[in-house]
Parts: structure tokens; sequence; C-alpha cells
């Protein structure tokens, strides 16, 4: 129970800082109704499984792998983080903020926040450095398991309470705020986009 706590703080960990990723997740709910909002949150936990699962299978080494392909995959999510900024603005343009609706492909949504946010090499040194920190080469698999259980749920949990917080934004705001705050979005995902490719 204690490797699942600590991988619950460590998922929480990597979730709350708010990003391009939580600015998409919510701006996705407002537009497109809470199911298509959480489908894009598990997208971005389920990054995080894979990272915290490859982490405690291979510690420091997968995140060596990764390292010199890092900058490649920064740019990669830069340009797909500017597409989906300029994708907002032009929708908002052509026809204002529509109603929140569940007619997107829930799975594509998912596959494109899981893309997004897996493009992140960081997030494997993250998990990699508390792995070792935590000393976790010697325990079971079942502990293991844990650890990357209590990783995905805890992050899951906080994206699927920033799809909420965008269904109500969406709810509690009055049209024109609703256009402002669509334009809003899209100029910080294309702000953090472009903060991904130079940092």
């Amino acid at each position: 129970m204690k490797l699942f706590l600590q991988g619950a703080v460590a998922g929480y960990g990597i979730a709350i800082p708010v990003g391009a990723v939580a600015v998409l997740i919510m701006q996705t709910a407002s537009r497109r109704g809470f199911l298509i909002g959480a489908f894009a949150g598990v997208g971005a936990a389920s990054a995080d499984l894979v990272y915290a699962l490859v982490a405690v299978s291979f510690g420091a080494a997968a995140a060596e792998a990764l390292e010199p392909v890092g900058g490649a995959l920064k740019v990669v999510a830069a340009i797909i983080l500017l597409a989906v900024a300029a994708r907002g603005l032009w929708a908002v343009r052509a026809r204002g903020v529509p109603k929140p609706t569940s007619s997107s492909p829930p799975l594509a949504t998912y596959a494109l926040f899981l893309g997004i946010t897996i493009l992140n090499p960081a997030t494997i040194a993250y998990f990699a450095a508390l792995v070792l920190g935590l000393d976790l080469g010697d325990s079971s698999w079942a502990s293991k398991a844990l650890f990357v259980a209590g990783a995905f749920l805890a992050s899951a949990s906080w994206q699927l309470t920033i799809a909420g917080v965008g269904v109500a934004l969406h709810h509690a705001l009055a049209d024109k705020a609703r256009v402002v705050t669509g334009i809003a979005g899209s100029l910080i995902i294309a702000g953090l986009a472009v903060y991904t490719l130079l940092s």
C-alpha cells in the first residue's frame, strides 16, 4: 500500500503543474462536453502510465536512451500544439464557441492526447528519478505494479477534474465570454508550444 501511495504522489506531482496539455483538456471539455474531455484526460494519464511503467522496468537507462531524441520530440510536440491552437482559433473565428457536444470520436481524442503527452521525454526522466530515489530496483513486480497504478489513478483523477472544470466554466460563461476564453485558451496553448520548443 505504501508504494501505491508513493505512486499516487508521483502521479499528482507530474499532472498538477499547469501546462499545455492541461489547458487543452480544459478547452476540449468546454467545447465538446465532459465525455470527450474525459477521454482526453485519460489519454494524458495513459502517457504517465506508460512512462511510469518504463521507469520501474528500466530506470535511468530508459531516460538516457530517450535523451538523444528529446529535442526532436519537443519539436514534434510543439508543432502539434501549434496546429491545435490554430485550429481552435479558426473554429472561434468561423462559428464562435459551440455548445458542448460529444460528437467527436472519443478514441481519436484519447489517441491524440496520449500522443501529445507521450512526446514529453521529461516525464520519463521524472519517473526514473523517483524510481531511483525510492530504490524500487529490488522490489517485486507486484510492488512496482502498485506504484504504477497509483501514478496512473492519481494522474487520471486530476485530468478528469480539469475536464470537469472546463465543462463548468462553459456553462457559467455567457456566449461572448466563451469566445474570449476560447481565443485566450488557444493563445495560451500556442505560447506553451513555443515555450516547449525553446526550453
